[in-house]
């Protein structure tokens, strides 16, 4: 019996807003079930992430139902928001490219525009099925993803974090490590396995579900964000650049796409299939 298992499992309901710990998810062909569907937009309809509002990462989002989340922050009152009815799809401009989206009622914009201090608005992906493809330098026909950066899950292992904080430690900036694992914001984290044998996981089976491995994760400025301050810093980036490129990438984790749905489970065992 193989020795990796689902060590964690996260969503983020909110695109780059902290994520919640579950025990199960449901894995959809886009992604875990409630796994960034709903993101915030500025003024001129683009995505914000914690590239441009490190508070975000204070912020939560909870799932609160089928159809709504709870959102919390600092200095703000909890809010539910439902997911909205059908409506009119508005474009939103996600990495230079267009989503069509919906947008949410409004008080979740008064919330955000309050929390940020910039006017935003909060939008919802009402059908991943059609909406957004994945990159097709890297999908099978049909494939489609949430409003995850680029594919529907992220995973990542125990032994991998442990192996960078090892560099960090040795590196240029020690003081900053070690860091945890929610700087990486992945959705299956897997113990038992060595350090960086993700990168060569090309099918893996995990619970019910299959999924197919494309390629590694590109870290960006977003892993530098301490997720609890929302303070900035020079790791993971410096040592990933050191030791962890791969081609253009400051590479950790591997991004997946299901080819079989299914329910996971903290404790599933992880099988490397090819």
């Amino acid at each position: 019996m193989s020795n990796l298992r689902v060590q964690a499992l996260h969503v983020h309901p909110v695109k780059s807003v902290a994520g919640t710990a579950l025990d199960e998810a449901s894995v959809e062909p886009w992604g875990l079930a409630g796994d960034r569907r709903w993101a915030v937009v500025d003024s001129g309809g683009a995505v914000v992430t914690q590239r441009q509002q490190p508070r975000l990462a204070l912020a939560r989002a909870r799932p609160a139902g089928a159809d709504r989340i709870e959102l919390s922050a600092p200095g703000m009152a909890d809010l539910v928001v439902e997911v909205p009815g059908p409506a009119s799809p508005e474009p939103v401009a996600l990495f230079g490219k267009k989503v069509e989206t919906v947008v949410a009622a409004g008080a979740a914009a008064t919330w955000f525009s309050a929390y940020l201090g910039v006017p935003a608005r909060l939008v919802h992906l009402d059908d991943p099925a059609v909406r957004r493809p994945v990159d097709p330098d890297y999908a099978l026909p049909g494939e489609t993803v949430s409003l995850a950066d680029a594919y529907p899950v992220l995973i990542t292992t125990a032994a991998s974090l442990d192996a960078l904080n090892s560099l960090i430690a040795r590196g240029d900036h020690p003081a900053e490590g070690p860091l945890p694992m929610n700087r990486f914001r992945p959705n299956v984290v897997v113990s038992g396995a060595e350090a960086w044998a993700e990168d060569g996981w090309r099918r893996i089976a995990v619970g019910d579900a299959e999924f197919r491995g494309v390629r590694e994760c590109g870290r960006c400025i977003v892993t530098t964000t301490d997720q609890e301050t929302a303070e900035r810093g020079r790791e993971p980036l410096v040592t990933l650049a050191r030791h962890r490129r791969i081609g253009k990438s400051l590479a950790f984790g591997r991004h997946l796409v299901p080819v079989r749905t299914g329910t996971v489970r903290v404790g599933d065992e992880v099988r490397v299939l090819e």
